[in-house]
């Protein structure tokens, strides 16, 4: 069965950097499309950056500029590279990734990982 494993998460100071790694085992099938959320203590979860099967790329208007999404087919692996953080970005980030096309397209979810951001 797919596993959809994140790692990368810790505790920076502001304006420093970390890259998340969304990782799947178990699936035969590339990415289609791809997404990353983020829910801060307290408040509901938001969407971060997402992709479509189009080729499209949406960021939230609070990380543009300073996050980049992207991912790797060949390990099944979804990235999101943060720089410039910000103690707003405190959050647990959670990808979300679509594998496969037509009949074989399915959703998993990574079980989170904590970005904590000191001032």
């Amino acid at each position: 069965q797919v596993q959809l494993v994140e790692s990368g998460g810790g505790l920076v100071q502001a304006g420093g950097s970390l890259r998340l790694s969304c990782a799947a085992s178990g699936s035969i099938f590339s990415i289609s499309s791809m997404a990353w959320y983020r829910q801060a203590s307290g408040k509901q979860r938001e969407l971060v950056v997402q992709t479509t099967s189009a080729g499209t790329t949406n960021y939230a208007d609070s990380v543009k500029g300073r996050f980049t999404i992207s991912r790797d087919n060949a390990k099944n692996t979804v990235y999101l590279q943060m720089n410039s953080l910000k103690p707003e970005d405190t959050a647990i980030y959670y990808c979300d990734v679509f594998f496969g096309f037509g009949p074989n397209r399915r959703e998993y979810w990574g079980q989170g990982t904590q970005v904590t951001v000191s001032s």
